[in-house]
């Protein structure tokens, strides 16, 4: 038997029309849904993170469109009966995946496909939006573990499906504090495209059934949920999977614990922005708690997780060697500076095979590549790699003295 569902979602419905609607931003007056116990196991249903607002199709006229103000759209809160303030959720991935039947084909992210796109400057941005500042996609089939796209021929892979967002309710303290210290921030470059920081925007605010001045409180202060935080959050860590463990600071009573933007794949980084493979489904929890584990832990201002033991099990990598410097300039020890240098040296290898750059940074935002901190004491330069697995490919990408197969590889989905 499944666990209980405690928040379900119809996918062919918005998020604002659920039976039990979710949320959109960060914010302690945003009332629990449902209560779980510890110790009890329970499912949540989720909507893809913008509401469903991109297509299966060969335009990415709906990447460039996407309405930003509504994402990402959280399944909850859940209130943990005896949670408080100080503690620790111990929160277990039981299981997790795209949708179940009856919901397992459709129009919606999820429904037996998904999606990776390059948002475009102007509307998102991402790791290398100065260099790829245009919006593309590529839709992936799913074929049990692994992903075919059509518009990144010649690869195949198994995903390590994990959620990208979840955590608990800010106090509002916390709360508080988030706002400042971001705005202060902004107002380093308040005109930047894209932004410094997102600061709290009343326009496509989802706050559950809020309405009239409540509603108005959470859409003047509520956190934009796009950064993870002292609460978890955004964190898009791709092995947190099945079998991860996350240990989660407590700062409201209940704890709130709510969120959602699952992704079938994604490659360390995430680097497109939505460099994942993005889907609705589900995802089946356990919980704990640690009373006072913050201050029994010292972790009083992040998460602490193990990740999960479910990974494809992949074994010639081919890595790529990023360093601070760019465009001739000299960084100091710039870990950021370095790893998009690695992803860069990546993508330029790619296109000698024939794929155009964009396939390039799409497929290393969604597929299992390995990023990693190589060398930070060596002043003045950094030193990041890239890992990326041959066996993804159907032909083969390691160098040799005969030089890259070149073919046509088909296009990403473009603009018009």
């Amino acid at each position: 038997m499944p666990p209980t569902t405690v928040f379900s979602v119809d996918q062919s419905k918005s998020m604002r029309d659920q039976a039990v609607p979710g949320h959109n931003r960060w914010h302690p007056d945003i009332p629990a849904v449902a209560s779980v116990k510890p110790g009890q196991d329970f499912r949540v249903e989720c909507r893809e993170w913008t509401d469903a607002q991109l297509k299966n199709s060969d335009s990415a006229n709906d990447v460039r469109d996407a309405d930003l103000t509504v994402a990402h759209m959280l399944s909850g809160p859940i209130e943990v009966e005896g949670a408080e303030p100080g503690d620790l959720l111990m929160v277990e991935i039981l299981d997790l995946g795209p949708c179940l039947p009856p919901q397992d084909k459709g129009d919606a992210p999820g429904q037996g496909w998904g999606y990776t796109g390059i948002f475009a400057k102007v509307n998102g941005g991402g790791f290398l939006t100065d260099y790829f500042p245009d919006a593309y996609k590529a839709i992936w089939d799913f074929h049990g573990i692994d992903a075919t796209s059509r518009h990144i021929p010649g690869v195949r892979y198994a995903g390590i499906t994990h959620p990208g967002l979840f955590g608990t309710a800010p106090s509002a303290e916390l709360l508080a504090k988030w706002n400042k210290r971001e705005q202060e921030l902004i107002n380093q470059n308040p005109n930047r495209v894209p932004p410094l920081a997102l600061p709290p925007e009343p326009r496509g605010v989802l706050a559950g059934k809020l309405t009239g001045a409540a509603l108005e409180k959470v859409a003047r202060e509520g956190a934009r949920t796009v950064p993870c935080r002292e609460n978890g959050g955004n964190h898009d860590i791709k092995n947190f999977t099945r079998g991860a463990k996350v240990y989660y600071p407590v700062w409201v009573p209940g704890a709130k614990f709510s969120g959602g933007d699952l992704h079938f794949s994604q490659g360390d980084g995430e680097i497109t922005f939505c460099g994942a493979i993005e889907i609705g489904g589900y995802i089946d929890f356990g919980v704990e708690l640690i009373k006072d584990g913050m201050n029994k832990y010292g972790q009083m201002s992040n998460p602490i997780f193990f990740p999960g033991p479910v990974e494809p099990k992949y074994s010639t990598y081919l890595s790529f060697i990023g360093f601070s410097v760019e465009d001739d300039r000299q960084y100091y020890m710039d870990a950021t500076v370095a790893y998009r240098r690695a992803c860069l040296n990546a993508i330029e290898y790619l296109k000698k095979f024939g794929y155009s750059g964009e396939q390039a940074y799409l497929l290393l935002g969604s597929a299992p590549v390995e990023g990693r901190i190589s060398g930070i004491v060596d002043i003045p330069n950094a030193c990041c790699t890239l890992y990326l697995p041959t066996e993804i490919f159907d032909f083969d990408i390691r160098p040799n003295a005969q030089g890259p197969t070149m073919a046509n590889r088909g296009s990403a989905a473009k603009t018009s």
